[in-house]
């Protein structure tokens, strides 16, 4: 029983999107698969992002989804990994992990300057695993956000 990366195919859309699911009604959100479906299918039709699936035994289990920004000042591309979501049934044997170092592989591989991640200051698990996969926590500006009301 070996974990796999690979990036996501038009074919795990269906199982993808249970995962997409779950992991946004844990961050309280209305269950929606089927638009969860369609908004993964865009994603990777029009290729405007980077996802990578965790697969154990034939079984999707996870998922990581990359999107590509830019930094001026470095003038290179910057990934912001925004998703990362491993199924609690399969928590806890290095999924999360293995996502994590493909996901420094997309970086490498584009040539990128590196990857920006956020995370809740209340998400212990994340708040433990980003510095034990290299990540630097970033303490040096604020972050704003402005939401359309609409």
């Amino acid at each position: 029983m070996k974990t796999t990366i690979r990036k996501a195919t038009t074919e795990d859309l269906n199982e993808l999107a249970v995962l997409f699911d779950q992991y946004r009604m844990f961050y309280h959100k209305t269950s929606d698969t089927h638009t969860a479906k369609q908004f993964l299918e865009e994603r990777i039709q029009q290729k405007d992002s980077e996802i990578l699936v965790a697969e154990l035994d034939g079984k999707l289990i996870g998922f990581t989804q990359l999107y590509p920004l830019f930094s001026s000042t470095r003038m290179k591309k910057y990934w912001l990994l925004n998703d990362l979501f491993v199924a609690a049934e399969f928590r806890g044997i290095g999924a999360s992990k293995l996502l994590l170092e493909e996901a420094k592989n997309v970086c490498q591989q584009t040539q990128a300057c590196g990857i920006l991640l956020e995370t809740g200051k209340e998400n212990q698990i994340g708040n433990q695993l980003y510095p034990a996969c290299g990540f630097e926590l970033y303490n040096h500006a604020n972050f704003y956000e402005w939401t359309n009301p609409k």
